[in-house]
């Protein structure tokens, strides 16, 4: 019977070591939400949200709304909008932004479309091609609060000098029950991309805007 008490304490020590990395995770997630360094940078960019027929749903406009803020502020001379469509959609995501942008009074050459990606991981990798043809390094990434982690070290391992400055506004950041969806949301999303996604720097590329 002793190999069935090694087994045990085998299988225990397994689920210790997953609820730990778990909660690990989270905490994780939870405090790079809460951190805020926006550097003075080659570029803002304002990770993509819904849309509906080129008008930003709440929490992209809340996005696009705090790299307004940025922009005006000194942080970057640029703001990137990334981000592609679903099927049937008219506009991008990126377009969608980059228009709510102009019409806030960002002039048009300052404000460079990248519409691509399906997802986080395939958007970062086209702005950061976009950013290697312009031989930029530095950017601060707009998103929301536990989005932040997992953008920021995609974008790190394509490459770039990444920050984030996370919305304070918006239905992302309200609510208990939201909170904790998201936060248990992207701790999930994080291991997954470490484990099985990790990004490598993209070629330069000039498809853009």
């Amino acid at each position: 019977m002793r190999w069935w008490r090694w087994a045990i304490r085998v299988v225990l020590a397994g689920v210790t070591a997953v609820v730990v990395l778990a909660a690990v995770t989270f905490v994780q997630v939870w405090w790079v939400g809460r951190e805020d360094h926006h550097p003075r940078s080659d570029a803002l960019v304002v990770l993509g949200a819904s849309q509906y027929d080129g008008r930003p749903s709440a929490v992209f406009a809340a996005r696009l709304d705090h790299a307004l803020a940025l922009y005006r502020q000194g942080v970057a001379p640029d703001v990137i909008t990334i981000g592609g469509k679903q099927p049937g959609d008219r506009y991008t995501e990126a377009e969608a932004g980059a228009a709510y942008l102009r019409r806030r009074g960002i002039p048009a050459d300052h404000v460079i479309v990248v519409p691509e990606g399906s997802d986080t991981l395939g958007s970062l990798t086209a702005v950061a091609g976009v950013m290697n043809s312009r031989h930029w390094r530095s950017t601060v990434l707009v998103t929301d609060p536990w989005h932040s982690l997992r953008s920021r070290t995609m974008a790190r391992d394509l490459g770039l000098r990444a920050s984030t400055s996370p919305v304070t506004t918006g239905p992302a950041v309200h609510g208990v029950d939201t909170k904790v969806h998201y936060i248990l949301r992207e701790g999930i999303g994080y291991r997954w991309y470490q484990l099985f996604h990790r990004a490598s720097p993209p070629e330069a590329t000039t498809r853009a805007v």
